[in-house]
């Protein structure tokens, strides 16, 4: 019977464990599932505002090539939409930032963080979840980079190029001459308000390439484009046409110009040169931002071996003028005509052979210089093909390091919302955008490999960030404010308290 018991006191505590623990990992799936949903709305929401914000950038930056090009609704929206894509690897970090410090302060300003750390669930496991989030955007990210950039920059490229070279759109003013129409210059001296009637018109042909041989005047007319808008219809009342001829035309005749009045006249220009016309885009596919991981690293190893190639070359033709030769005087002599005694031919012995050295090294350095030249501009390319390379990597990584030092500092300042997080996110991504920008430039000038100059803000950033993360979970009195502020409270009176 007591054995019976005890059996069955056994089974009651194993299955009270089981069920505590049952409850406890419950719990941890719950809290996992809190976080995600805490997270992903300010993500999703501060990643769209700061692509908005990168695209007004971008307006700014090329509004001088889209105003008065006469570009339709489609044609602005394709351009945006393959700008934005240039633009999510820098919003994906910010938006990591900030969301992840936004999350962590709600939870510490609300002590629910506090609540779980005495639960004895450390840090680490709190942000289990959205770890393994930041891991998931850095792969996404890098896939973004690998497949979709590519796509969208060359699209993005070829369409802006196509762009620049667009003529102006269709606008001719009053009172002043209008010459992007090719062969014509077109002056209407009034329009009305409806924009079609003109009057007091002049038109100058000069499309048979003689000059302004032909001229049209009239009284009144309108001016109108077709429905396709690929024609420009001039109906013009009243007017007069005059043409020189030239003397070779009329043999014989006294006269060298026609005129012609007309009571209605229509003129038809063709616009299709003001059409947007589309460039191949094979064209572009070279360029280092408009290739994938594979195909930089093919690019990088075919630029290499060129660059090897021709340092090679380089030597071997160089190599016989560095060799002590043994040179026929003889031969020299002959051609020489000031070596006719043999007083001076001693002496012009030794100027035939310094203007032959001295000939010699002139061709060789300036073959050397121009060596040198081409291989300072195939290793710059090569940098700019391996800068590339590393960068589908950082700024992916850099999406995880900057996780960590959100969530680390958003435990620390224990405040949420749009505040204080956003200032805080603000400065550390100033901070890791220079960095990158240093560490670009010094991998352009030479300073530092592709590889460490892309990495630069990396290898800072994620020490800081793991330190940041290690002292928050422990609650490190040093990165606590409050007690900075209770310190000096107590040397200086006059300091307030702090509510709450």
């Amino acid at each position: 019977m007591e054995e019976a018991k005890h059996t069955e006191s056994i089974s009651t505590g194993v299955a009270h464990h089981r069920m505590k623990k049952s409850t406890a990992s419950l719990s941890l799936r719950r809290i996992d599932l809190y976080q995600l949903r805490t997270f992903a709305a300010p993500f999703v929401a501060i990643f769209f505002i700061t692509l908005f914000v990168l695209i007004m950038q971008f307006l700014w930056k090329y509004v001088d090539d889209l105003v008065g090009k006469g570009l339709s609704w489609m044609i602005i929206a394709q351009l945006l939409f393959y700008a934005s894509a240039s633009m999510v690897p820098l919003a994906l970090p910010l938006a990591t930032l900030l969301s992840s410090m936004m999350t962590m302060g709600n939870l510490a300003e609300q002590y629910e963080l506090t609540s779980f750390k005495s639960s004895g669930i450390s840090l680490w496991r709190i942000t289990r979840s959205l770890l393994m989030l930041s891991l998931l955007i850095s792969a996404m990210a890098l896939a973004f980079a690998n497949y979709v950039l590519p796509v969208a920059n060359l699209k993005f490229g070829s369409l802006l190029y196509d762009i620049r070279q667009q003529r102006p759109a269709l606008n001719i003013k009053q009172g002043i001459f209008y010459r992007e129409i090719e062969g014509y210059s077109i002056r209407v001296g009034k329009k009305d308000a409806d924009n079609r009637t003109i009057h007091d018109v002049l038109i100058y042909d000069h499309s048979s390439g003689k000059g302004d041989d032909y001229v049209i005047t009239a009284e009144r007319g309108e001016m109108y484009l077709t429905d396709d808008k690929r024609f420009l219809i001039l109906q013009l009342y009243n007017g007069n046409q005059f043409q020189e001829l030239s003397p070779v035309a009329r043999p014989g005749k006294k006269y060298e110009q026609i005129r012609v009045s007309f009571k209605e006249w229509k003129k038809v220009f063709d616009l299709s040169e003001f059409a947007l016309s589309r460039t191949d885009e094979r064209l572009f596919k070279d360029n280092y931002q408009m290739q994938n991981i594979r195909q930089l690293k093919a690019s990088a190893d075919t630029l290499q071996m060129d660059i090897t190639g021709s340092a090679n070359n380089a030597r071997v033709f160089a190599k016989p003028y560095y060799a002590f030769v043994r040179v026929n005087i003889d031969s020299m002599r002959q051609t020489n005509q000031h070596a006719d005694t043999l007083a001076n031919r001693s002496l012009t012995d030794s100027m035939l052979i310094y203007s032959k050295a001295l000939n010699t090294a002139r061709s060789m350095k300036g073959f050397i210089e121009y060596t040198a030249k081409s291989q300072e501009g195939k290793i710059d390319v090569l940098r700019r093909y391996r800068i590339e390379l590393q960068r589908k990597f950082t700024l992916s990584f850099a999406c995880f390091v900057l996780f960590l030092i959100g969530a680390a500092l958003g435990a620390i300042i224990r405040k949420g919302g749009f505040g204080l997080p956003f200032v805080v996110s603000v400065f550390f991504f100033i901070i890791f955008y220079m960095l990158s920008i240093t560490g670009e430039k010094m991998a352009k000038e030479g300073v530092l490999t592709p590889f460490w100059g892309m990495w630069f803000s990396t290898i800072i950033l994620l020490p800081l960030g793991i330190f940041l993360f290690f002292q928050a979970n422990r609650d490190s009195a040093w990165l606590n404010i409050d007690a900075y502020l209770a310190f000096f409270r107590r040397k200086l009176k006059w300091i307030p308290a702090t509510k709450g």
